[in-house]
């Protein structure tokens, strides 16, 4: 038995954690069922000189971590480039639109084009919201114990100035409890600067109707604090960098390694995992970094499973799917009437991060409404992203990528809309159509594209029902509850088997702190 720790998947949450052991000096190997490691977390050149990322795109959360710099993720060749601004919503009269800089005062002005006092609410939100986030980010960045919470909270509260006690205040606590969706229109009073808001507050999947959601709107003040972030090169170059910190303190990486069977040998023997084209390996520990269900459903020997706990799994709320992509290769970026755009280039500052193409937030309820119904939208709601405004490595010099995400697409379709292999064209080509609405000069502009539908996302990506974020990001299923009480920090019941990913706390996104979380766990529990 050559290896310490087997690390099932090779997601950026599984290698963050192989990293972190082989750093400790333990022997791992991870096992990849794809040819190409990163999970969600990998670029791909599906056109000639394009680069499509085929997951996540933009980077939020890991670059506020330690873990690059822990990881001197710099040294194997990560490099980050800041989109700012971050967000962009074009207003449906032309106007030159609402800009998300990182600094609140640009972004206050842009506001104040259409409203000055959501200018001014937009100031106060951001403040209040972005000083408990980081909290709330601290929190996301531990194993979910009360006693880490409580902690947390505590600190953040008693031993701040009397101004800043947010975690007390009794009308923090209502907010939070609310849905997103009301809590814009108690907050904002202009309808394009609500439209603008609600779009961002749904990108986690949650409808605006949904109870105690409010913290996926006042999330986005954290990111005027953070920034928000592009590997260059792709959104893969962050696993490729985390493969070669791997590599350099002596851990495998295996792809082409689906694995099959988690057993064990004997009671107390090691862990005998086996694979569909590589054979099998042995270790005293596993982390498994795929979806929670996978793991204990359709891999691991239902010996070693204890009583009840299977069908505990088997209730966890994965939910229906939300959404889909297509990935663009494009001769030009959208003019946006009203954007300002360097004639010569055909860029400007609107191109840099998320574009914002839901025009009402009466177009994201109409999504919403056609989801619950099994269908899909009849005007998707989108988010445009062409970060080779920003990274020209993506694509052929004067040519571009526009990544179109869309909600609300479920998974499971009612039974008159035939099947997601049916319909992937039609809807791409709505996808496209609201892209062309916004952006006029855009028909005529697609080179080619790849489409993602919920079932293709599951079917590449091992995505259960096409959820990007593994299981519902609901209250009842965060923090000390992800995916189980008895699954949460970490550990399992079956000695020596360690969780991570976004089947784990803190949930999905490109954060890494489950996997820094679990490989502590695997170094104080295994």
């Amino acid at each position: 038995m050559n290896d310490d720790v087997l690390i099932v998947g090779g997601g950026h949450n599984a290698l963050v954690c192989a990293c972190y052991l082989a750093r400790k000096g333990k022997k791992v190997r991870v096992l990849e069922r794809r040819p190409v490691p990163g999970g969600a977390v990998c670029t791909e050149e599906h056109i000639p000189g394009f680069r499509f990322d085929i997951g996540s795109s933009l980077h939020i959360m890991i670059k506020a971590t330690p873990i690059p710099e822990e990881l001197e993720l710099e040294k194997f060749g990560l490099e980050y480039i800041e989109a700012d601004p971050w967000a962009f919503f074009p207003t449906a009269d032309g106007g030159p639109g609402i800009l998300f800089y990182r600094d609140i005062e640009r972004t206050c002005d842009s506001i104040a084009r259409l409203s000055q006092h959501d200018a001014d609410a937009y100031r106060k939100f951001a403040a209040h919201w972005g000083e408990l986030n980081e909290g709330v980010f601290e929190v996301f960045q531990k194993a979910p114990t009360a006693g880490g919470i409580l902690g947390t909270m505590l600190k953040r509260n008693l031993f701040q100035r009397s101004s800043r006690r947010l975690w007390s205040s009794a009308d923090t606590t209502r907010q939070l409890l609310m849905p997103y969706g009301r809590l814009i229109r108690d907050t904002f009073e202009h309808p394009q600067v609500r439209a603008a808001l609600a779009w961002l507050a749904a990108q986690s999947g949650p409808a605006p109707t949904e109870t105690a959601t409010g913290d996926l709107l006042g999330w986005n003040a954290f990111i005027h604090r953070i920034g928000a972030w592009r590997a260059k090169g792709g959104s893969g170059s962050l696993a490729m960098a985390l493969v070669r910190c791997l590599e350099h303190h002596g851990g495998v990486v295996e792809t082409s390694a689906e694995v099959t069977r988690i057993a064990r040998e004997g009671e107390s023997g090691p862990f005998l995992v086996e694979t569909a084209a590589k054979g099998e390996f042995r270790a005293p520990r596993v982390v498994a970094g795929c979806h929670v269900q996978t793991t204990f459903l359709d891999l691991l020997d239902p010996a070693l499973l204890p009583e009840g706990l299977r069908p505990r799994v088997e209730r966890i709320h994965t939910g229906n799917g939300f959404g889909m992509i297509v990935r663009h290769a494009v001769e030009e970026l959208p003019a946006y009437p009203g954007a300002e755009i360097n004639p010569a280039t055909g860029i400007g500052e609107c191109h840099h991060g998320m574009q914002l193409l839901c025009p009402t937030e009466e177009a994201l309820e109409s999504a919403w409404h056609d989801y619950l119904r099994g269908e899909p939208p009849s005007v998707p709601a989108v988010l445009a992203m062409s970060f080779s405004s920003i990274d020209p490595t993506l694509a052929p010099k004067g040519k571009h990528v526009l990544f179109g995400w869309a909600q609300y697409h479920p998974y499971e379709l009612a039974a008159n809309q035939g099947s997601w292999d049916d319909i992937a064209e039609r809807e791409a080509d709505k996808i496209w159509e609201v892209i062309c609405q916004h952006a006029p000069n855009m028909r005529g502009k697609m080179i080619g594209r790849l489409i993602q539908t919920p079932l293709d996302i599951e079917r590449l990506l091992a995505l259960r029902r096409g959820n990007v974020m593994h299981v519902e990001m609901s209250l009842d299923q965060m923090f000390g509850f992800r995916p189980l009480p008895e699954l949460s920090a970490y550990r399992t019941p079956i000695p020596g088997l360690f969780l991570t990913g976004a089947s784990t706390h803190p949930g999905g996104g490109v954060f890494g702190a489950s996997g820094r979380s679990a490989a502590k766990a695997v170094l104080k529990h295994g």
